[in-house]
């Protein structure tokens, strides 16, 4: 059996959809395209035969070339658009017409490969935006749906004042929003041609410079940059920081789910499926497996963003080396950003929630985890230090004797001067002291159903 990459690994970690775009086939396809989209250019332009035009884009698909015989060619050329393209232009003489003389006019090597990756990442931004709604729109329905489900705040690791699941996954949500509107404005930026020759100046086109690019721009759908961009490579650096900060969000949901599925919390759990989180030797185990992913992602992203920024300062108008640094670094950081929102969206649309577990965590400190509430209300009476500090002692008593936090407030006389039994029983359960937990679900929902609302650009579920 032929074995190609990483196979065993592969589907856990990537989106088979993205593995298509950048697969070496498609690669060598958006490539092809490049070249086709050339001589239609040409042709419109006046300087290449219809004929010609017509013989060079027949022969512009991936399938009729050997990935394996190319491969082996890249050790000696350099880059794969070189016997890439000698090996069309053999394919384009046999058929006998003379087209041959009229590929690649115009072009270098880069041309070709920076543009064939502006077209793969345009179908990759593409899938991104599809994976992000189906993320957000599951985020937004748990969110709503949990909007008054409550459970501890944890700061430190530790029992903070409580808030909602619905809070803290629109908390997730809100990230969401904001990666799909600056997907958007880095749209124009990003998916522009590239089209310069040999050194950017597009001579060897003479007064046919402008037409020809002007056409292929419209040939491929894509944007006219200022001007060549062989060196000037921040639109890719752009996008790889958008990739790097993407995965941060996504290994913060991941590392959220991984924490509220511990044994000694047990408040979610990650959807089920047969033999999904198991272990080798414990029958009982289920383990976040998917959260595992994605914090995997956000740790590896950083090094490969880093990676796309120290090739930057690339030399005068063609580089060595640093544009080669490129090549397999934003590929890689599409498959594993596209895999990790694969799962995210898998996760958020299934995660189970046991709300009665929460509830009993909110216990576990015998009313400690709301010694805020009734601080806060004795501060009005007393001011803020000594409330502080009386509540302080009370906590310390109610742990050092094992009672619970009521009891002993009940029992401290200080604290009867100013409040009231019912007023310190309502203090004391959970759901009173939420504070704006539901106004930040409802405008996290609401600002990503704004994205959507009459937009012709939201990408289908």
């Amino acid at each position: 059996m032929t074995e190609h990459g990483d196979q065993l690994l592969d589907r856990f970690f990537y989106a088979k959809s993205m593995q298509a775009i950048f697969s070496d086939r498609s690669r060598l396809q958006a490539m092809l395209d490049f070249e086709a989209a050339l001589a239609r250019a040409g042709e419109k332009a006046g300087i290449v035969p219809s004929v010609a035009a017509n013989s060079i884009e027949q022969q512009c698909r991936a399938e009729l070339f050997d990935v394996t015989n190319l491969s082996d060619a890249v050790t000696l050329s350099g880059n794969p658009a070189i016997p890439l393209i000698k090996s069309l232009e053999r394919l384009i003489t046999d058929a006998g017409d003379g087209s041959e003389r009229y590929l690649h006019l115009g072009a270098t090597s880069q041309d070709v490969m920076d543009t064939g990756l502006i077209l793969q990442l345009r179908a990759a931004l593409d899938l991104m935006e599809g994976q992000l709604k189906t993320l957000g729109d599951n985020l937004a329905a748990l969110a709503s749906s949990h909007e008054e489900t409550v459970l501890a705040g944890r700061t430190w690791l530790q029992h903070a004042p409580p808030v909602t699941l619905g809070m803290k996954v629109s908390g997730w949500l809100g990230p969401v929003t904001r990666h799909i509107q600056r997907l958007r404005e880095m749209r124009s930026r990003l998916l522009c041609l590239q089209f310069g020759g040999a050194s950017g100046s597009l001579a060897t086109l003479r007064e046919h410079a402008w037409p020809v690019t002007e056409n292929l721009a419209k040939e491929l759908g894509l944007a006219l940059p200022e001007q060549p961009w062989h060196t000037q490579r921040d639109r890719l650096a752009e996008l790889a920081g958008w990739l790097g900060s993407l995965a941060g969000s996504l290994g913060k949901i991941g590392r959220d789910i991984s924490l509220l599925m511990q044994t000694e919390l047990g408040e979610v759990f990650e959807p089920s499926a047969p033999g999904k989180g198991g272990s080798s030797t414990m029958p009982h185990k289920r383990n976040p497996v998917g959260a595992a992913m994605l914090i995997s992602t956000a740790t590896r992203a950083p090094g490969l963003v880093a990676t796309m920024l120290s090739a930057m300062p690339q030399e005068h108008e063609r580089s060595l080396g640093l544009w080669h640094a490129e090549w397999e670094t934003l590929p890689e950081l599409c498959k594993l950003v596209s895999g990790a929102l694969e799962q995210a969206g898998y996760l958020a649309g299934g995660l189970e929630v046991n709300a009665g577990r929460m509830s009993e965590n909110l216990q576990c400190t015998r009313g400690l985890i709301l010694a805020e509430s009734v601080s806060l209300e004795l501060a009005e009476h007393m001011g803020r230090h000594p409330a502080h500090k009386l509540l302080e002692e009370c906590c310390k008593v109610a742990v050092a004797q094992n009672q619970d936090l009521l009891q002993v407030v009940l029992a401290n006389s200080a604290v009867l001067e100013h409040l009231t039994e019912a007023n310190i029983r309502r203090l004391l359960e959970p759901g009173e002291y939420l504070g704006q937990s539901s106004r930040w679900v409802h405008q996290a929902v609401r600002e990503y159903a704004e994205l959507f609302d009459g937009d012709s650009n939201a990408s289908p579920d």
